[in-house]
């Protein structure tokens, strides 16, 4: 049985939308199973009325690339007005309220992909805080978490690194849905707030496991198995490794011209990490780090989903890599998602610990041994939020 998206049960009983006003927060992944899209059958729906658009980090249609400012513009297919979330300055990234009072609802539809990093789920929580004061409704259709909901890893973000990054005290991977962040996060915020279910869908599903068109959500998440790594390769962008952008296997692929890419693949593969091997592999760039240099890095391939540790296999890409060249590797210091006063390796890790960790030579494991009880309260925590089981 395929599952059903938010997007579909409400069209199916669009009684939330009787008579209202809407706004609608979503990019190109907002799409049923036969690939129609939210913006046409809200714009084309009977007894409710689509007045706005609102995008997230990549624009409505995900044209422009990460970190890269989105301006306002009118909708081609629509003719609507289209409100950047992703502007010049941190005060971009909610909706103005004079925009939020022509409306009686604002309907959020956004493919996460079951990171702490991604940003689509704090683009959601600073709706729910602007539409607060305001009394406006907020109904938020759930999706799929593409990399399970049973599986969690890493540290809790700790309060002095939130940031567009990690807003709030997650692990790197949440395992959770963006309707049942949405439920937590509205422990802080009390707005007027609707998660519109899935149908069909239980927390040990992978993408494949859903029947679900896989449509990027962001122009580097090509294919759920760069959703699979992402959890720690995105530690990368912390540093002055090529992440793999500009290539056709980002996240997949990391290295820099100075590697040597098989004494890496040998290293990585002597720490004998759970459900991955690493194979010794050369790119090209085309943007980005390291633009037109080819680069020494490795592919990661991934052997065992179940077991495999993704953050905790970023954490020792990155020391492994600084250990083989420690004159050639620096930290990211360029301001990092609206943040200068602190660095972009420690807004990822959510800590300075992981940073100062690899600058002293320690033992990436013994940190990670450290998680297991914040996980368990995590785990407990997270449970009067949680909308699915197996």
């Amino acid at each position: 049985m395929s599952v059903l998206p938010g997007l579909e049960v409400l069209m199916d009983e669009p009684s939330l939308l009787h008579g209202k006003r809407i706004g609608l927060v979503t990019n190109q992944s907002g799409v049923t199973r036969n690939l129609q899209h939210a913006v046409k059958l809200l714009h084309s729906g009977r007894g409710w009325k689509l007045t706005a658009l609102f995008g997230p980090e990549h624009g409505v249609w995900g044209e422009a690339q990460d970190m890269a400012h989105v301006e306002h513009s009118t909708d081609p297919l629509t003719a609507l007005p289209v409100y950047s979330l992703y502007g010049k300055s941190e005060a971009d990234l909610a909706p103005r309220r004079e925009v939020l009072r022509t409306l009686d609802a604002l309907v959020i539809d956004l493919q996460d992909i079951g990171s702490r990093y991604y940003t689509f789920i704090y683009t959601m929580a600073l709706c729910m805080r602007a539409a607060a004061p305001l009394g406006l409704q907020v109904i938020v259709l759930d999706r799929p978490n593409p990399i399970d909901g049973a599986h969690i890893e890493g540290n809790i973000r700790e309060d002095d690194y939130s940031s567009f990054v990690g807003m709030f005290p997650l692990p790197t991977r949440h395992g959770m849905t963006a309707g049942e962040l949405a439920r937590w996060f509205n422990r802080f915020y009390k707005s007027n707030l609707v998660v519109v279910p899935m149908k069909g869908w239980r927390r040990s599903m992978w993408w494949g496991d859903t029947d679900l068109p896989w449509v990027i959500p962001s122009p580097n998440m090509p294919t759920v198995y760069t959703a699979t790594v992402y959890p720690g390769m995105c530690l990368v962008e912390g540093t002055n490794l090529s992440e793999g952008r500009g290539t056709t296997h980002p996240f997949e692929f990391f290295g820099a011209p100075w590697l040597d890419s098989f004494k890496l693949a040998d290293r990585l593969n002597s720490v004998d990490l759970p459900g991955v091997r690493f194979r010794p592999h050369f790119f090209l760039p085309t943007f980005h780090k390291h633009q037109g240099r080819v680069c020494g890095g490795v592919e990661l391939h991934v052997t065992n989903r179940a077991l495999f540790e993704p953050y905790r296999t970023g954490l020792w890409c990155v020391r492994v890599a600084r250990d083989l060249n420690p004159d050639e590797f620096k930290w990211r210091t360029e301001t990092y998602e609206f943040v200068s006063d602190r660095l972009a390796i420690d807004l990822l890790a959510g800590s300075a610990r992981y940073r100062e960790l690899v600058e002293r030579g320690g033992n990436v494991d013994d940190w990670v041994a450290e998680w297991e009880e914040p996980l368990r309260e995590f785990a407990r925590m997270r449970e009067e939020f949680l909308l699915y089981r197996d």
